[in-house]
């Protein structure tokens, strides 16, 4: 729950640049924008870059340009500049968790004389000969604590010699420990269910649970907006908050993203990237819209929402605890509906820019492809799908006369003899058109193709003009190539069936 009179409200999204920005991040990051700018709060990106491991170089650029073009502009921590440099902007830096190693260090030392915290000495193998031994009893298989009973020479000449060590978190031994969720309610768990938590590697950089911890309170973060394969870390959060004798945010998990077979979303059943998107042409608001109804409903008959309704409307109480599933079907209808509120020439010119290989359709021209727009537009789902009709010839006929087999002028129930005095019969009636549109061509021979039947008449029409079986109407057609090349096809239709 919100409580916005209480404090400022500040959420932030922490993404480890350990890969591409996931649309399962990508929805994260919306909902704590959403959250944030709804109770005039703040939202600042952090960047979790301590598994240096996964380390992937442009990792951050990616989840900048990712947010960026999504509209979801941070007010602090890690940004672009006008010049699309990484930068670092607030109070509470630094925003990236590899320039803070002294501050988690700081931190656990704290802990340590505090004895909520302890060094951990143990070998690898140790450690696994520990776990397979609890696993075999049937026991949760924890660390046995080996180390929290060492004497402090011990410790000390261990640290003296460089041994290799972790700093650990004493859980206490019992009771439980309860959080409040704002999407599920409460939720406990038995502490003696619950590991020594590692805090610090031995690298010297802190595990997620240290440094979470530690950046959310630096930071003033009051709400965590995460996803649910948290919710059994943040026990030991909450213990860590307690022992620091610091205030607890507010935390909210997330439903998993799922695949229509239940699966959880993954890259091995197709994009997940955020940028596999932008380079398929959705538009960002498109994005927006699905990703905001994975998991959160308004309760009301709106289905399509610029940024700022999003943010009017949004709230954690909506937010569903079920999975939600990733349709890629209703991302293409979102992007129809918003290609549908942009102008033809707008339509036109995006559609250049990703398939610039519609130029080099033979007899292109930038003016006939701009009378095209406006017939192919509503076969669109995104630009790109442009692409798939010049590979299936949907679009060449607009720009050179088609070149097709004469059988398929006729249609099924009629013969050559009556198909050819159809298109004879058409061309005397567009001959004498003066003002050529789509509505005048019609008017000129619709009553013609009503008494002799459409199918009869306009089939043959429509395949002169496009020499397809599947094409936009004839109307639409000629109006778009002009009279002249109208006639002309019609003309060399009907001197294929005299052959």
């Amino acid at each position: 729950m919100v409580h916005s009179s209480e404090k400022t409200i500040v959420t932030r999204f922490a993404p480890s640049p350990t890969g591409y920005l996931h649309v399962g991040g990508l929805r994260t990051a919306l909902y704590s924008y959403l959250c944030a700018k709804k109770h005039g709060g703040t939202f600042l990106l952090r960047i979790e870059d301590t598994d240096r491991e996964r380390f992937v170089a442009d990792g951050v650029k990616n989840i900048l340009d990712s947010l960026y073009w999504a509209g979801i502009v941070p007010d602090q921590g890690v940004c672009l500049d006008n010049e699309e440099h990484i930068v670092q902007r607030g109070d509470h830096g630094p925003y990236i968790q590899s320039e803070r190693l002294p501050i988690y260090k700081k931190y656990a030392d704290e802990l340590i004389a505090k004895g909520v915290a302890y060094y951990c000495f143990c070998t690898r193998e140790r450690l696994d000969a520990v776990r397979k031994e609890k696993q075999d009893a049937g026991l949760v298989p924890k660390y046995d604590r080996h180390c929290l009973t060492l004497s402090k020479e011990e410790i000390d000449a261990n640290l003296a010699s460089g041994t290799t060590h972790v700093v650990r978190l004493k859980i206490p031994d019992e009771g439980m420990t309860t959080f409040f969720d704002d999407i599920r309610g409460e939720i406990s768990y038995p502490n003696k269910d619950l590991d020594d938590q590692v805090l610090m590697k031995s690298d010297g950089f802190p595990t997620y649970h240290m440094a979470v911890v530690v950046d959310d309170h630096e930071m003033q973060v009051t709400h965590v907006i995460r996803g649910e394969e948290w919710i059994s870390s943040t026990p030991k959060h909450i213990i860590l908050y307690k022992a620091f004798g610091w205030d607890i945010p507010n935390h909210a998990h997330l439903p998993l993203l799922l695949n229509a077979d239940r699966s959880k979303l993954s890259k091995r059943q197709g994009d997940v990237a955020v940028l596999d998107y932008t380079k398929k042409s959705y538009l960002p608001e498109a994005m927006n819209n699905f990703v905001a109804f994975l998991g959160w409903n308004p309760g009301t008959e709106q289905e399509l929402f610029a940024l700022d309704e999003l943010v009017r409307n949004f709230s954690l109480e909506k937010v569903s605890k079920s999975g939600a599933f990733f349709n890629v079907e209703k991302l293409d209808w979102y992007n129809r509906e918003y290609l549908k509120l942009k102008s033809d020439n707008e339509v036109a010119r995006a559609l250049l820019e990703y398939v610039p290989e519609v130029c080099a359709v033979p007899g292109f021209s930038n003016d006939m492809f701009e009378k095209i727009v406006p017939a192919i537009r509503e076969r669109i789902a995104k630009y790109t799908d442009l692409a798939e009709m010049i590979a299936n010839n949907d679009i060449q006929f607009f720009f050179a006369p088609p070149v097709y087999e004469k059988d398929l002028l006729i249609p099924k129930k009629s013969t050559p003899e009556i198909t050819k005095q159809h298109l004879e019969t058409l061309v005397s009636m567009l001959q004498p058109v003066t003002t050529w549109n789509k509505d005048s061509i019609k008017d000129a021979v619709w009553d013609y193709a009503t008494e002799k039947g459409r199918g009869e008449v306009l089939w043959p029409m429509r395949v002169a003009l496009s020499g397809l079986e599947k094409s936009p109407d004839p109307f639409s057609i000629a109006d778009i190539v002009g009279k002249e090349e109208t006639i002309s096809r019609i003309t060399y239709a009907l001197s294929t069936l005299s052959i």
